[in-house]
């Protein structure tokens, strides 16, 4: 090969024209062609000017069917597919919702706060928790009630505790 810069003049508009009707597409035949003087250019075989634009189309045509056996193996993805669980929007506010009732639960008395989480997350019947915390039932009942109510009412300010009509405010 004398010059590459010539070759490239010369038959790369054969080689884009070749790899477009392969593939019918613009973009696939300029990645082609492009790919193509690539290789041409980083072989270690000087290419002879009677072969060059067959060696060129062959090259071309390899490269075309190595896309083709990519294509092949790729498969479209639904538009409507979505992952599994919670969007990374709904995380980031349960995760924040997370912290801030963990921080409000230490906010409970302690006795109150081990009750409910003895029950809440380790399902321990009222029984339990009575004798593991050293109290009545009833008492274990009551904290866990005052807990829970202590909680929602952090959860959901706007819901004020009803009042009860014989007290003083209620009095006409």
């Amino acid at each position: 090969m004398t010059d590459f810069s010539s070759l490239y003049k010369q038959y790369a508009p054969d080689v884009y024209r070749f790899a477009l009707y392969l593939s019918g597409e613009r973009g696939d035949a300029e990645d082609i062609t492009s790919e193509t003087f690539v290789r041409a250019w980083t072989s270690p075989e000087p290419i002879r000017m009677e072969t060059a634009k067959g060696y060129l189309f062959a090259i071309a045509r390899n490269l075309f069917l190595q896309g083709l056996r990519k294509k092949s193996r790729q498969v479209a993805l639904d538009e409507n597919l979505r992952a599994p669980g919670a969007s990374p929007h709904t995380q980031a506010e349960g995760k924040q919702e997370l912290q801030f009732l963990l921080t409000q639960l230490q906010e409970l008395p302690e006795e109150s706060r081990a009750a409910l989480l003895m029950r809440a997350v380790d399902g321990m019947a009222y029984e339990e928790i009575a004798r593991a915390l050293g109290i009545s039932l009833a008492a274990v009942k009551v904290k866990i009630h005052r807990a829970r109510l202590a909680l929602a009412g952090i959860r959901n300010p706007q819901s004020e505790p009803r009042r009860d009509a014989s007290g003083p405010e209620g009095t006409k």
